[in-house]
């Protein structure tokens, strides 16, 4: 086991201890707790943050930091119902929080145009989908098959297309580089939070992205990989603001969720153990609030009975 369980938090005032918090902040319980103090999670979203290119000095603030700390907590809690030792669910949490660190400087304006524009046309978002449909593309080389075929396309629609632009389609068609970079540049201020990473904790960020590099992963690690791939795209779909900015989505609703989880299962990015697991929690209650404060306002008494009246299994989410 000496794999996964990596030591963290050796500062004192940010130790980071291995049992789960069970107390909301209101005194009632909490299935899908941070495990980990709130000062320390607090640093780990500074990480978020990313020099200004076009304005020295500036930071562009972390976006939506509160989608990763959702996601976090949902991928503890199913983790833990799937048995995997604490020590390594709060390892795992910690990777969990920085699962969007690639994404560092996202400038939320043109992201979406440049997304928003590629959906409309059917242009692949996902450096697995682009080889699909673009099998010639040299692997790990998406973002260059990309401003290649569709730069002059973007321009004509009025995005300006520098190096800016292209770091925004990094963000998505070469998510690996740009994670790794975000990184490297990092790892000092995660080690002064005594954060020591291990290569499985990369693995399991970019398994949406590049399913395919965990072929040979140990199972343990695969599965850790999929249930962040179900709880960030749980949470995505539920998430409002999300939603509005770059996936062009007018409503939130559960069925479009629990579909899309059943795609990637059908697509075997996804397995029945994992979506049982989050089905289940989903339906004890476990991610009302989470769900709540994604949308921005309380889950209906509808969709309060959809989740509580949802069978385990693949029949539970049809």
């Amino acid at each position: 086991m000496a794999a996964d369980t990596h030591r963290v938090g050796r500062r004192r005032p940010l130790s980071i201890g291995s049992r789960p918090r069970r107390q909301s902040q209101s005194g009632s319980a909490d299935t899908a707790p941070l495990l980990l103090p709130r000062a320390f999670v607090a640093e780990l979203m500074r990480l978020y943050d990313y020099p200004d290119p076009r304005h020295p000095g500036r930071l562009i603030r972390g976006y939506d930091r509160p989608h990763a700390v959702r996601t976090a907590r949902m991928c503890a809690a199913v983790a833990t119902r799937l048995g995997h030792p604490p020590a390594r669910v709060v390892t795992y949490q910690i990777a969990c929080l920085l699962h969007d660190l690639g994404r560092a400087g996202l400038d939320r304006g043109l992201f979406g145009k440049i997304w928003s524009w590629a959906r409309r046309r059917g242009v692949p978002t996902r450096p697995r989908e682009w080889r699909a449909v673009h099998p010639s593309t040299r692997y790990g080389r998406e973002t260059e098959a990309f401003l290649s075929r569709h730069a002059d396309e973007l321009r004509h629609a009025g995005i300006v297309m520098d190096a800016w632009a292209r770091e925004q389609v990094e963000m998505r068609l070469g998510y690996a580089r740009r994670l790794r970079r975000r990184l490297r540049a990092v790892r000092p201020r995660l080690a002064r939070l005594g954060v020591r990473w291990a290569a499985w904790m990369e693995q399991v960020m970019l398994y949406y992205y590049y399913p395919e590099q965990l072929k040979r992963a140990p199972g343990w690690v695969r599965q850790l990989a999929e249930v962040l791939v179900a709880c960030e795209q749980f949470e995505a779909y539920s998430n409002r603001r999300r939603g509005r900015d770059y996936y062009l989505r007018q409503r939130e609703t559960l069925a479009d969720a629990f579909g899309y989880l059943e795609q990637l299962r059908v697509e075997e990015i996804l397995s029945e153990p994992v979506l049982d697991a989050l089905r289940g929690l989903a339906a004890e209650g476990a991610f009302d609030r989470v769900l709540a404060e994604a949308r921005g306002v309380p889950l209906s008494s509808q969709e309060v009975r959809e989740l509580r009246t949802m069978r385990q299994g693949a029949a539970g989410c049809r």
